[in-house]
This record gives structure tokens, C-alpha cells and sequence, in this order.
């Protein structure tokens, strides 16, 4: 399934699949310092440097023959990264050992690394490179390459499990957003704003449009630190509320910015 944005109200549905579709290249961030406390937001940021730490003191991490991550590794991540909704405790409960393909965010994260050339792989193992050495010491120049290819590079159809993309525009996404996760937000507000469908037939009707907006849309947004994901519930009374951290200011000026009235505190 391909779904096509062509303005915040129209939705349209065509053939399979193609990536998704931006007016711009790149997201263009704003500078932000080495010592900017709000990267401790992105979990992403931190498993790389933490990869690239473990690399540097262990040697290359060996790979199956399938290409992946070797399970010794996989468990010293799962502990290491304590990613959110993805910690060891939360991983464990559903599997008994740990493979790279049972931890979601490491199966992201070595695309990433190695899509940026931050890691590659030789001789049956991941190494990293001197770009990423050089990044290491520069967590907001290494934060933005990771953003930028996660956001903008990555075909996030393959992690769907359909192949399910979403053609849209990250202007649309990131001023709907901007102004919608000032305090907090549901996916099914989200998706009736931009897809102009009744949130309460989300989950019924249209289930794999609101998959697809989740993998390609918010789940890397959060990933990279610029939104929160707070899941309330569980089973299928589990809902998800998105807010925005401290991280998103670096994000470009939006035209939204004028409609974002102060987040309200308790």
C-alpha cells in the first residue's frame, strides 16, 4: 500500500510501493552546541555513541551470516541502551534470547550507522569508520548525520509489515505537529487532522494508514529525540500520546510557530 498526502484534508491510495516522498532532501536543523543538554533526549544518539564506544574497546562486533548483529552483542545493547519501550526487561518478557530482529531500534540503528557510513561491514564483522571516530567527540554534528539519515535517507517500508509507504510532505507533518504535540497528542488526532479520516474508524478502517504514519512519521521523530511517546494502557485499550521535548526547537522555523501557544504545566 502506498498512501499519497496531497494537502492535510485529501487522501489518495495507489499501487505499491515507492519511498517517502519529500518536498525537501533534508531536513535543514539548526546549529545546536556539543554541550546542548536536550540531546540526552535521543535515544538514537546515544546507542551510537555507545556502538561506536563498544567498537572502539571490544574490536568489530561479529556477524551472523545473514548479515546481523551477533547475538552476544544484541544482549549488551539491550541492557547498555535501555531504549524506551525497548528495555531489556521489556525485550525479555516476549523472547528468551535475544536476536538483532527482536530489538527493533538496533535493527534501525545499524541501517542507520551503515547508511551514513559511520560503520561498515568487513570481513564478517561491523567496524566503524573514521567519520565515526571523528563524530564521537562531536555529539551535535554526529546527532544531526543521524537525524538527517534516519529522517530523510532510510526507507522506513522495509520495518512495516506490509511494505506499507507513505508519500507526504515533512512540512505538512512537522507543522501539524508543532502545533498538536504542544502539550500532548494521540496518533488518531494526528492522523484525522492530516488524512481526514474520523479518528474514532482509525483502528478499524484504516489501521495500516495509521501503521504506516507511525513507522515512516512518528516513531523516528521520537527515535531521534524530538518528540516523546507516552503509552498509556495496555492490550488493545493502549493508547499512544506524542509530545514534543526539548530537542524540537533545533527543528527548522516552521510557519506554524505563530499558532503554538505555551505547553500548559500542572
Amino acid at each position: 500500500m502506498q498512501i499519497v498526502l496531497t494537502d492535510c484534508r485529501q487522501l489518495r491510495r495507489v499501487g505499491m510501493s515507492a519511498q517517502i516522498n519529500h518536498t525537501s532532501p533534508m531536513i535543514p536543523f539548526k546549529p545546536i552546541t556539543d554541550d546542548e543538554p536536550a540531546l540526552i533526549h535521543s535515544p538514537l544518539l546515544k546507542a551510537a555513541l555507545l556502538t561506536i564506544g563498544y567498537i572502539e574497546t571490544n574490536g568489530p562486533i561479529e556477524l551472523t551470516p545473514s548479515k546481523a548483529l551477533k547475538r552476544y552483542f544484541v544482549q549488551w545493547a539491550a541492557d547498555a541502551f535501555a531504549w524506551p519501550n525497548y528495555t531489556a526487561e521489556d525485550l525479555y518478557a516476549v523472547n528468551k534470547v535475544l536476536n538483532e530482529a527482536d530489538f527493533p531500534p538496533l535493527v534501525v540503528l545499524h541501517d542507520v550507522l551503515l547508511t551514513a557510513k559511520l560503520a561498515r561491514h568487513y570481513k564478517g564483522a561491523m567496524q566503524v569508520t573514521s567519520l565515526a571516530k571523528k563524530l564521537k567527540g562531536r555529539p551535535a554534528e554526529l546527532w544531526r548525520v543521524l537525524a538527517s539519515t534516519l529522517l530523510c535517507v532510510i526507507d522506513h517500508s522495509q520495518y512495516t509489515r506490509n511494505g506499507d509507504t507513505l508519500v507526504g510532505n515533512w512540512d505538512i507533518f512537522l507543522n501539524v505537529i508543532n502545533v498538536e504535540a504542544q502539550n500532548s497528542v494521540t496518533e488518531e488526532r494526528l492522523c484525522s487532522l492530516l488524512f481526514g479520516v474520523r479518528e474514532e474508524d482509525i483502528w478499524r478502517a484504516h489501521y495500516r494508514l495509521a501503521a504506516a504514519f507511525y513507522i515512516h512519521v512518528l516513531r523516528p521523530l521520537c527515535w531521534v529525540g524530538v518528540l516523546d511517546e507516552y503509552r498509556i494502557g495496555k492490550g488493545l485499550s493502549r493508547r499512544e500520546l506524542f509530545a514534543k521535548t526539548p530537542l524540537w526547537p533545533v527543528a527548522p522555523g516552521l510557519e506554524a510557530d505563530r499558532d503554538v501557544r505555551p505547553s500548559t504545566r500542572h
